[in-house]
């Protein structure tokens, strides 16, 4: 196997295979954010072409993030329990005949079924449970760093892709944007399938930063185990505060990112006379800043404490939202923003998995992040509905905008209830 023999020839020059696998599912989180990123170029051209309502697309939409995630848990249940590559390329085969299904749906419920329903699936299946997922197998040491990595490109994919879908978008269409989509995530396919391994100990390795090599756990075959194992989980956690908090903090993070920015940026920055291809221009500069803002909190996660780390991550993000509704969008003005947002976008994302992995075990840490990642959809799920809500019944985008400011507020100030890790908790941990 090509795995195996690249894992033996990087051995002998004293480089570890994990990184393979790293830039693999960097590559793959990176290809399906843009799936995700997508949707943000195809409101306006789907309420022109068949016109449906605003609400009704964002409704859609917010199904989509739903999913996202709400499958987080059981995927990484599924992970456990079939390998990650049979899932990963599973999931990128169903991203790929969603949209392409899509390209011929005449009615409003075909969009939902296949943006909200198939591609939610899909996609849901291959979020950030995935990049945690491998980072806790493949990594004992720089393992923030490498959350910080695979959350940046699943991040980053979502915006960087816009400039390019938008201008296809206008020069022949939304369906030929899609098509580039499409040949993305057949590519990533192609590298899962090649260099993607489930463990160290398949390539007779161990985790880097390790001497011994450890055997996969065996898990129960029995499938209706492996649904249920996400469900006994959260009932093992959830008499505990931190997880609520952690919770609770995560809603707020994707309200106030993918549901909000992500999905009607393009439209907000419409109402302002800004051409869908600038305003997508825009998005991209914010991904480029969030890159190295979530890579450089990976870092500071692996040296300072997590949680005053998230209290001025959500602090800064609040006020940069509460500035953008007061201002004009100049490009003075939007140039702040994009700077400050920007390397703020899921900087939240390193410490809130720290954070988990040091509360409740490493054994647990990817299906209890899977539940918290849930709740970063639910919140998402809220603004991409909301602010869709906002927009059709009052004219505006602001409102929506300054409830996203303040709900990051609050989530600063809830994240310092947390104790330090090793000290007393907030309450026992349960299970």
């Amino acid at each position: 196997m090509l795995s195996t023999s690249l894992a033996r020839w990087m051995a002998g020059r004293n480089l570890h295979y994990g990184w393979v696998v790293a830039a693999t599912t960097f590559l793959t989180m990176l290809a399906t954010a843009g799936a995700m990123g997508s949707a943000g170029v195809m409101i306006q051209p789907l309420h022109q072409e068949f016109g449906w309502d605003i609400a009704d697309i964002s409704t859609a939409m917010a199904v989509r993030l739903v999913l996202f995630g709400l499958l987080g848990p059981f995927a990484a249940a599924f992970m456990n329990h079939f390998g990650i590559r049979q899932v990963v390329s599973t999931a990128l085969a169903l991203i790929m005949s969603g949209i392409v299904a899509s390209f011929f749906m005449t009615e409003v419920w075909q969009l939902l079924l296949l943006w909200g329903v198939v591609i939610g699936v899909g996609t849901g299946m291959t979020a950030l449970v995935l990049g945690a997922t491998v980072a806790s197998r493949w990594f004992s040491k720089r393992r923030g760093l490498v959350v910080g990595l695979m959350t940046a490109s699943n991040a980053t994919g979502q915006l960087v892709f816009l400039p390019a879908l938008a201008a296809l978008t206008e020069a022949y269409g939304w369906r030929m944007a899609l098509t580039l989509t499409v040949a993305v995530i057949a590519l990533a396919m192609v590298l899962v399938l090649l260099l993607m391994r489930d463990h160290p100990a398949d390539v007779g390795l161990p985790a880097y930063g390790e001497t011994a090599v450890v055997k996969p756990p065996k898990q129960d075959h029995k499938l209706l185990a492996t649904l249920a194992s996400p469900l006994i989980t959260l009932k093992s956690v959830s008499g505990n505060p931190v997880f609520w908090v952690l919770f609770g903090t995560f809603f707020v993070c994707g309200l106030s990112t993918n549901g909000l920015i992500q999905t009607h940026w393009i439209s907000i920055c419409g109402d302002f006379g800004m051409a869908a291809v600038t305003a997508a221009g825009t998005l991209a500069v914010i991904g480029i800043f969030d890159f190295f803002g979530t890579i450089f909190a990976g870092w500071l996660s692996d040296r300072y404490d997590n949680r005053f780390l998230l209290f001025w991550f959500y602090g800064l993000r609040g006020l940069s939202l509460i500035y953008l509704s007061f201002s004009g969008f100049s490009f003075v003005e939007l140039s702040v923003f994009a700077v400050f947002y920007g390397l703020d976008w899921v900087a939240t994302v390193p410490p809130t998995v720290k954070l988990a992995a040091e509360n409740f075990g490493r054994e647990k840490a990817g299906l209890v992040f899977g539940w918290v990642f849930a709740g970063h959809q639910l919140g998402a799920a809220t603004a991409a509905f909301g602010a869709g809500y906002f927009r059709s019944d009052f004219n505006t985008y602001m409102p929506a905008l300054q409830i996203a400011g303040v709900m990051c507020m609050l989530a600063a100030v809830s994240v310092l209830l947390l104790n330090r890790p090793g000290s007393v908790k907030l309450a026992p941990q349960a299970g």
